[in-house]
């Protein structure tokens, strides 16, 4: 598949989740909630413990059914060990110029980490295929809607305190998807299995409050 190809399937159900945790058998128990749940995104961060096997195995074993990508990637070197792990996206909470150089070179797609216009404005000349905004927790829908009226071609993805509450405002802000962690898993089986189908609901019914290039166009180029 093609960079454009893998951004639109990982972010198609408008949120990605976030699975961080302490040991691998707790990661892989969380990733399969998630998936029995709906959730076709995963994202494994590197800061849990054998996270490339993790990113290895469930990509083996899911094959197209899932979009499995790395996250916390911070440099050049981590990029290339996820890639070769078989991440098919890679985010990060910073916006370093070799991470997205080493993924474009293998064709994976990029979601680095911004928090300000400028640093939207350097992520999208240096090729990022979307922007994780990151705290999301120090900004509010309404900032959102007032940045992309000056960048309506910046693709954005709130990650860091969005809640179940709170995500379908940032899409109607003009967000192209959420990233979720804990607020998204916690809980038992069908706890996260309700939760995950009232998001996904909510999700697919937000509607961009129309700011210029609110549609799907700003982010796969159509």
């Amino acid at each position: 598949m093609y960079r454009w190809e893998i951004t639109r399937a990982a972010l198609a159900q408008r949120v990605f989740a976030i699975v961080r945790s302490k040991t691998y058998d707790e990661a892989s128990a969380t990733a399969d909630t998630l998936l029995s749940a709906g959730i076709t995104t995963l994202e494994i961060s590197l800061t849990t413990p054998f996270a490339l096997e993790a990113v290895t195995t469930l990509t083996r074993e899911l094959g197209e059914d899932a979009v499995i990508g790395a996250g916390t990637v911070l440099d050049a070197m981590s990029a290339r060990m996820a890639v070769d792990a078989g991440a098919r996206f890679l985010v990060s909470p910073s916006l370093d110029p070799e991470v997205i150089r080493t993924a474009h070179r293998y064709g994976v797609p990029v979601f680095p980490g911004v928090s300000t216009p400028t640093e939207m404005v350097r992520a999208l000349e240096l090729g990022a295929d979307a922007l994780k905004l990151f705290p999301a927790s120090t900004h509010d829908p309404s900032w959102l809607t007032e940045v992309r009226a000056a960048l309506p071609q910046a693709p954005l993805l709130p990650t860091g305190g969005v809640t179940v509450d709170s995500a379908p405002e940032w899409i109607a802000a003009g967000a192209v998807a959420v990233g979720m962690g804990a607020a998204l898993s916690e809980g038992d089986r069908d706890t996260v299995a309700k939760r995950a189908a009232e998001l996904l609901a909510r999700l697919a019914e937000a509607t961009p409050g129309g700011a210029p290039g609110d549609d799907e166009s700003v982010l796969y180029g159509g």
